[in-house]
């Protein structure tokens, strides 16, 4: 989907069409579960979050600012609600039962790759792998809503895609 469909889309959301948040669900659903998990790690809390995203994108599409970028807006919502579930995460658990469950649940699932992924590449190699995998920015895109300079987000990208084939060159 590209910018503009997004953007469209939001307005009317905004405008109460109920479809066109049904569509933007199904358009965007992958790529947002995939951010939240890469701050969280852990598949419940995603799904948690990325649903508390929905509500507050259904909730809050008259502010988004037509022209404007409409998935920085969203990326941003799900960023903001995943840090806040961390902040509490914190303040309930210990730091090892966080990465006991994370462990567990991708070993559970059996998706040996993104637990790779997870224990391998850094917070901020994650990131940038999947605002341009999962969202389609370009590396000029990430730096910008990163606040980060091109030849950084180049970097990292090219980092962590190293050591990804590293690791399927393994298997």
């Amino acid at each position: 989907m590209d910018k503009k469909e997004l953007a469209a889309l939001l307005a009317r959301v905004a405008a109460g069409d109920n479809r066109a948040f049904e569509r933007l669900y199904a358009e965007t659903a992958k790529g947002v579960f995939a951010f939240a998990y890469s701050y969280l790690g852990n598949r419940a809390d995603a799904e948690d979050v990325m649903q508390s995203a929905y509500l507050q994108i259904k909730q809050k599409a008259h502010t988004y600012r037509a022209g404007t970028n409409a998935r920085a807006w969203m990326f941003q919502i799900v960023k903001n609600m995943a840090l806040d579930e961390l902040r509490r995460r914190k303040r309930r658990a210990a730091a090892a039962e966080r990465e006991r469950t994370s462990s567990s649940v991708a070993a559970n699932e059996g998706n040996v790759a993104l637990e790779y992924m997870m224990r391998t590449l850094s917070a901020e190699e994650r990131e940038v792998v999947l605002l341009h995998v999962f969202w389609g920015y370009k590396h000029r895109e990430i730096a910008d809503l990163l606040g980060v300079p091109l030849r950084t987000v180049t970097w990292r990208y090219n980092t962590a895609i190293r050591k990804l084939r590293d690791f399927e060159a393994e298997v």
